[in-house]
């Protein structure tokens, strides 16, 4: 077995360990979550009837209501092997690409819908977690007394600043907790980290971004004993900063600029909510007005149209997620969305995976199905706008909000003239004729037709084109005004009004028209199109929930009124009016000074940033399945100084990365190591990988190319609504792969600012584990595989920054007499190496460096000037290929 044979086997024996221990019940509890909300739900509903220790005969052998059952399998073998889809026979059965073994059987209903197969592919490629153990009892109930009496449901309190005995070491009160803990068990922590490690370090944390060489001379010439603190507050100040720190947000809030899943098609105006963001950080909007504005920014009062404008677009926070946008049946569709909502809010805002009490009680938290119905009813009874356009694969299309005029918000330089309006005008009302025809003739034709076989498919293909057509025409002819200006539209939400008014509109679910044929069936979403804004009539008004049997459409309940969590309310939680949908009063509960969770969950988000881990080392999930802080005391300390001072981040910050904690080198030391290998009390900083953004754009910006100016919409925006990709029923609409994935390259400006479609991401941003944007993500995994290191020393971006960097590098220090004379070799050679590392090399990496230039010939030629040479094509090959080994090296990537 050669090197690499021996590399990649062991790599997929580490690969299918990792997936095999995913299954275990020490799974993710993001893993975990995932298999409450998506797939027992299902298992419940369509497997158990036949394959559960309930049932009157397992069918094949197999049982599905237990974790051993799954992976155990049947008569045939393994239903599930984690992290392979193809040796799972479950997937293989729901897929139904073998009738014999396809499942659910059609008397139970038939092939699940797309998405829900989707969801049970990705939970296998997660490595199949499930927290389920032994013979499971559908009529167990947990215990809500005793759930309660978890420490993340108490409010936090103030605790006594503890004593130490090296007095002299804590700067602050977070390192005099920290120090506390770590004495207790006869700890210390190591050395403070050095000038330059410092410097780079803070650089990147609060910006994103290198420290500059001008920032490094002017961090090394000031001696003051507040230096460190004024270069904090020069980054807080940075415009980069809330590119940074916005991106953060952006993870929680799963910001994508398409709606994913089956059809996916784009969101234009996403991008205005991304830059509110970026501004709101910026400018240190309060956090609690942050989260206002996200969740009833439509219901607050504004001072003007600006203010009124920029609320309305914070509220882009519950449209941004996935959707299933052809889901057949529109009341599965709002009760998904609503749902959506809810497991969006929870994990971002409260750290709970309130979602999974959708079918069932939770099973770990004290959250009843019942509350669950009734925080529905608030999501139910919003108007959630998010701008798809009505075509053929898209039954759910939505309008978007419009903002005032006064606001002067951004929109592209387009015009539509009179002439192209009337142009577009004709077209969409040929097409209007055209698909009417072919719908109400459809409907005229006898089962036997004495039609070709081929003519219906081809009836049946042209009319879904201008089905598609007429939407793209409809939504462009209204993204204009009068004057032939585009309108400042966003996505968002409204309140549903208090009682249904009497329009046209149709709102019942029923067609009028039989649909026996899959022809007829396009035929009657057509002539059906008038309704295609609606929703199911009981959901058009505010509203409150029933509590469905088991998750199920079919099956409503009693209704639950509009409300809140019980276990999180430790004083009396506000009224929602009959009039309102409640989300202003959910925000304000969620604010109050007793509530537990809202303060914890975002202190300890900044904290993780900062170190690389949380104290809450599971930030998306506070409840009994995630973690206990390593440090409850420090935790309540920061979330209770960070309600009473204003609920300022960059306070919070500031005062994070000024503690000595913050400030320790990443020294191993073996003693500490042994008593505490995860650093969980900190006593040292640990070593972080740059993320995905941070690379490229210091990539960018240490080789001089990068574009800081922030630019209008993007790339999607500028293509206009369409499905991400082409496909021939969107003439000229999709937007093209290579527009996304190659994005990087096409682009100089910050990371922040690419284009980000689910399923479709940039290359430069996936090979470094960006975030998945279908979920809330407030922690990325980290991996080290060697996709990253080919990208490093292939990849098209890395070639052009290494050339761009030695161009600069050789700029700065031009040869003299002869033509890399060890004076100007060394001086370049530090050059490269504070750009890069922003540090000088050691004496070794000199030489190294020395000895590497010292293989190429002499490259120059005298061009008849005294002291006077030119650079050859070999010279300037080799120093390009130094600066790519920088930018390849680990160095360049972590944070020390």
């Amino acid at each position: 077995m050669n090197l690499f044979s021996a590399f990649f086997s062991g790599f997929t024996v580490l690969a299918v360990t990792a997936a095999q221990a995913a299954a275990e019940p020490g799974a993710s509890p993001e893993g975990i979550a995932f298999f409450e909300s998506k797939i027992r739900p299902v298992l419940i509903d369509k497997c158990y009837q036949c394959h559960s220790a309930e049932a009157d005969k397992n069918k094949g052998g197999l049982t599905l209501d237990t974790r051993e059952g799954s992976l155990h399998g049947g008569e045939n073998g393994p239903a599930v092997v984690p992290g392979d889809l193809v040796a799972s026979l479950l997937i293989e059965a729901i897929r139904y690409h073998n009738k014999d073994s396809a499942m659910p059987p059609e008397k139970s209903g038939g092939k699940l819908p797309d998405n829900v197969i989707k969801d049970f592919e990705k939970w296998v490629q997660l490595g199949a977690p499930d927290p389920r153990d032994g013979a499971l009892n559908l009529t167990k109930k947990s215990n809500p007394e005793a759930a309660k009496e978890w420490w993340a449901w108490q409010p936090p309190k103030i605790w006594p600043v503890p004593t130490v005995k090296d007095t002299a070491w804590p700067r602050n009160d977070i390192d005099r907790y920290l120090l506390s803990s770590l004495e207790e068990k006869n700890l210390k922590p190591v050395n403070d980290a050095d000038r330059l490690t410092l410097l780079r370090r803070v650089t990147f944390d609060l910006t994103g971004l290198p420290p500059t060489p001008q920032e490094v001379t002017a961090f090394f010439k000031d001696t003051s004993p507040d230096a460190f603190k004024k270069v904090v507050d020069r980054l807080l100040d940075s415009h980069h900063f809330g590119e940074r720190w916005g991106r953060h947000w952006l993870d929680v809030s799963r910001y994508a600029e398409s709606t994913g899943k089956d059809i996916n098609l784009a969101y234009p105006h996403a991008w205005r909510y991304r830059d509110y963001v970026i501004a709101a950080f910026n400018s240190d909007k309060p956090y609690d007005q942050f989260l206002r504005e996200q969740l009833a920014g439509d219901l607050l009062p504004a001072k003007d149209d600006k203010k009124r404008a920029e609320q309305l677009v914070a509220t882009g926070f519950l449209a941004m997620g996935t959707k299933s946008v052809n889901e057949a049946n529109p009341r599965q569709f709002a009760l998904d969305l609503a749902d959506e909502q809810i497991d969006t809010v929870s994990q971002a805002i409260l750290g709970v995976t309130a979602a999974c009490a959708r079918c069932h009680d939770h099973k770990f938290d004290p959250i009843s199905q019942k509350e669950y119905s009734a925080m529905a009813g608030i999501f139910l009874s919003t108007d959630t706008r998010y701008g798809t356009f009505f075509a053929a694969q898209n039954r759910s299309a939505a309008d978007l909000i419009e903002l005032p005029k006064g606001a002067d918000a951004p929109v592209f330089p387009l015009v539509l003239s009179p002439q192209e309006r009337e142009k577009k005008q004709a077209d969409l009302e040929g097409y209007l004729q055209q698909a009417n025809d072919m719908a109400s003739a459809t409907f005229g034709q006898s089962s036997r037709s004495s039609r070709s076989s081929r003519q219906p498919r081809n009836q049946q293909m042209l009319l879904l084109l201008r089905m598609n057509q007429i939407g793209l025409l409809e939504t462009e002819l209204k993204s204009f005004d009068e004057s032939g200006k585009m309108r400042p539209l966003a996505m968002g939400v409204l309140d549903q009004p208090v009682r249904r008014e009497e329009t046209g509109t149709r709102t019942r679910e029923t067609p009028r028209y039989a649909s026996s044929t899959p022809e007829q069936a396009i035929a009657s979403r057509f002539l059906e199109r008038d309704g295609r804004f609606s929703r199911p009539p009981e959901f058009k008004i505010i509203t409150d929930s029933p509590i469905y049997a088991r998750g199920e459409v079919s099956q409503p309940g009693e209704k639950v009124p509009r409300g809140f969590l019980s276990a999180l309310t430790h004083q009396t939680p506000p009224v929602i009016p009959a009039t309102s949908s409640g989300r202003r009063e959910l925000a304000e509960w969620m604010l109050a000074e007793s509530h537990p969770l809202t303060a914890r969950v975002m202190a300890n988000r900044v904290w993780q940033h900062l170190f690389g881990q949380g104290l809450v080392n599971t930030p998306d999930n506070f409840g009994t399945t995630g973690s206990q802080p390593s440090n409850l005391a420090l935790l309540d300390t920061l979330a209770i100084k960070f309600r009473e001072g204003g609920w300022s981040v960059k306070n919070l910050i500031r005062g994070i990365v000024n503690s000595r904690a913050y400030q320790l080198s990443s020294t191993y030391d073996e003693t500490n190591f042994a008593a505490d290998p995860e650093n969980s009390q900190i006593w040292r900083m640990n070593k972080r990988r740059l993320d995905a953004e941070s690379i490229r754009d210091a990539t960018l910006a240490i080789s001089g190319q990068l574009d800081l100016r922030p630019p209008i919409g993007s790339p999607i925006a500028m293509r206009g609504n369409g499905p991400i990709g082409e496909f021939r029923q969107f003439p000229n609409a999709g937007i093209a792969e290579e527009l996304l994935v190659e994005a990087g390259t096409r682009t100089n400006a910050r990371s922040v600012y690419l284009p980000i479609a689910r399923d479709m991401l940039p290359d430069a941003l996936a090979v470094f584990d960006f975030a998945e944007p279908g979920f809330v993500n407030g922690s990325r995994e980290v991996t080290n595989v060697p996709e990253q290191a080919l990208y490093m020393l292939n990849s098209p971006t890395l070639a052009t920054a290494a050339q761009k960097l030695s161009e600069r590098v050789l700029t700065a220090y031009p040869t003299s007499a002869t033509i890399d004379a060890p004076a100007t070799l060394a001086q370049r050679v530090q050059h490269a190496y504070g750009l890069v590392f922003a540090r000088v090399p050691s004496e070794a990496e000199r030489q190294a460096a020395f000895n590497f230039f010292a293989k190429f010939p002499t490259a120059s030629s005298e061009d008849g000037h005294q002291g006077s040479t030119t650079i050859t094509e070999g010279s300037a090959a080799a120093w390009t290929s130094f600066c790519r080994a920088l930018f390849a090296s680990a160095e360049f990537r972590y944070l020390n």
